[in-house]
């Protein structure tokens, strides 16, 4: 059986990247050519994104990568779609490539101990072991790792100050955090080691390796893994999920929430229908009037 049409990939590498200003009008030249679309990020610090588009562009992308010396040694992760997973192409400069707000914190300095798909799941099932699941609330409210603890954080920001909140629970104990595709666990994992906290280890590929290689019937896993794409999220085997997402707050929703009568499509869904003046409202219907119209006329509309 064929692979659906597009292919997507993930990627991150740290390095010492002091000339991403100047690499961006050539990179963002070459995604255009190749005809991708997603988000990558530039950083003094290196590269972060997800890209999809053909087999021959996304693979032109990464020699190209290959070719810079800072990203020799740059891994990515593959899955596919049926649709086209983005609206456009966009190559931003940051301050981080995933951004934590702590200064200092490096992982090509000192880091986690990677642990691979097939011996996570013993070191979790491990009644010494704490696991830290570092996304955000609303990735974590569609599925995590059995007996994994929700920080509640709505940014990746919040972080830090849950670690230190919680130092008594974690040192002393074996720490395994996990993460999407790996890149917040490297700077999580940094930062924990740096307050001397030292048996930490992350899932090495992310829950998305996980459920890459982990047979359904071994896994650990419940629920469906949030992506930053228009499939919403995926399940074992990066199968796409059921999920909806609400382009007013941007939460994933199950078919009921979609049925719920606080959900109407581009305005208002049940986590953030109370949280939305009637100025909000009626701005996020406009746009929503405007995407169907740009719908009814074959095009794109870019707040779709």
């Amino acid at each position: 059986m064929e692979n659906p049409p597009f292919v997507v990939a993930a990627l991150y590498h740290f390095a010492d990247f002091g000339r991403y200003q100047a690499f961006k009008p050539e990179l963002e030249a070459l995604c255009l050519d190749a005809g991708l679309k997603g988000t990558l990020l530039l950083a003094s610090e290196g590269i972060n994104g997800t890209v999809a588009g053909s087999r021959a562009g996304i693979d032109r992308l990464i020699a190209f990568l290959h070719a810079q010396p800072e990203f020799a040694d740059l891994e990515h992760k593959e899955s596919f779609a049926e649709k086209e997973p983005f609206l456009r192409m966009k190559v931003r400069l940051k301050k981080e490539i995933v951004t934590m707000g702590v200064p200092g914190t490096d992982p090509r300095k000192i880091v986690g101990t990677y642990v691979d798909p097939a011996d996570w799941n013993a070191l979790i099932s491990d009644p010494e072991t704490v696991v830290v699941d570092t996304r955000n609330d609303y990735e974590v409210s569609i599925g995590t790792f059995e007996n994994a603890v929700d920080p509640h954080t709505a940014t990746f920001r919040e972080f830090p100050d849950w670690v230190r909140r919680n130092d008594n629970e974690l040192r002393g104990r074996k720490v395994a955090m996990f993460c999407t595709g790996g890149i917040r666990c490297e700077k999580a994992t940094a930062f924990v080691r740096d307050l001397g906290i030292d048996e930490v280890y992350h899932l090495k590929g992310g829950i998305l390796k996980y459920l890459e290689e982990v047979p359904e019937e071994e896994s650990l896993w419940h629920g469906d893994c949030f992506v930053f794409d228009e499939r919403v999220a995926v399940g074992h085997g990066l199968e796409p999920g059921d999920y909806t997402l609400c382009r007013a707050c941007r939460h994933p929703l199950t078919p009921e929430e979609v049925r719920s009568d606080d959900f109407v499509e581009g305005v208002s869904c049940p986590f953030c229908v109370a949280e939305r003046s009637d100025a909000d409202r009626a701005r996020f219907a406009e746009r929503q009037r405007q995407i169907g119209l740009a719908k009814m006329r074959g095009e794109k509309h870019l707040g779709s």
